[in-house]
């Protein structure tokens, strides 16, 4: 668990017409996804993590907890330092493998506040902390540098890198000590970013396609790039149309096609637009038979 390599899924929250938390569709998905995955990431971005409440998070984990015999990565990040610190000292880690936290965003630290923040929440955390760095979503990037003095930290032992930006992923991986792990946060660079030395992959296309998006990832880590081309462009049109009108909008909109989900989300997201869930309904037909 702690090298994280391989496939990690970002779990999806769906949602009842109501918009309560389907249970039932939750635990349909976990049995589409349980065979194909390394671990599994609860309550990040993809879970729509900020519209749920704490009643609701503890029944989920508890579901998953019943359901998946993979180790589980749990979010746990924010703005505020105090806060997450407070909530770890209150949280079940039952099952819990390690924490993935984001950067805070709106209030945008420097690399210092960064520094500080992230080595606050691991000197509390009783399970290992995982870094996750994605600038589009917090405005916030944690800088190679940053991220190398973090990892000399002894309970942080990965980031899940999603800056998109290869010079800065590379000199990590380059320079990292032994023992911590670069993952990918970005479905669609995943392939050439294997190639460079990252270890795998959390993905939100896999919510949909775990045996193509698993086999994709192992056939690179093990060096069969030819088949891990294949499966990639395969793949591609899947995620650009997934990521096009937002995440998890997109996602849940692929979901609901295959007959896993309803369409559902919280406010303030809204689902996708009607010409790009027709375009999903062909991309489902393309892809029957992988």
């Amino acid at each position: 668990m702690l090298s994280l390599k391989g496939l990690g899924v970002a779990l999806v929250t769906p949602f009842n017409s109501d918009k309560s938390v389907d249970f039932h569709s939750l635990e349909k998905l976990l049995d589409h996804i349980k065979n194909h995955i390394d671990y599994l990431i609860v309550f990040g971005t993809t879970s729509e993590i900020p519209t749920l409440f704490e009643d609701e998070k503890k029944d989920i984990l508890s579901l998953v907890r019943s359901k998946m015999n993979v180790p589980i990565v749990l979010g746990m990040g924010g703005y505020n330092t105090g806060e997450i610190i407070k909530k770890l000292l209150k949280q079940d880690f039952e099952g819990v493998e390690a924490i993935l936290s984001v950067t805070p965003y709106y209030n945008k630290p420097n690399q210092r506040g960064l520094i500080e923040h992230f080595t606050a929440i691991a000197d509390a955390s009783p399970v290992p902390l995982v870094l996750y760095n994605v600038p589009p979503r917090t405005a916030v990037n944690i800088e190679a540098e940053t991220t190398l003095q973090l990892a000399s930290h002894k309970n942080i032992i990965a980031i899940k890198e999603a800056s998109g930006d290869f010079g800065q992923i590379m000199e990590i991986v380059k320079n990292k000590p032994d023992g911590f792990s670069v993952v990918s946060g970005d479905d669609g660079i995943t392939l050439p970013l294997i190639s460079i030395g990252v270890t795998g992959l959390i993905s939100v296309v896999a919510n949909v396609y775990p045996k193509l998006t698993h086999d994709m990832v192992w056939s690179a880590l093990n060096g069969d790039f030819a088949k891990a081309k294949d499966i990639h462009y395969k793949l591609l049109p899947v995620i650009k149309a997934i990521f096009s009108d937002g995440n998890p909008a997109g996602i849940k909109a692929l979901l609901s096609v295959m007959g896993i989900i309803k369409n559902n989300l919280r406010l303030p997201l809204v689902p996708v637009k009607n010409e790009l869930m027709a375009e999903m309904e062909k991309i489902v037909e393309d892809l029957k038979d992988n």
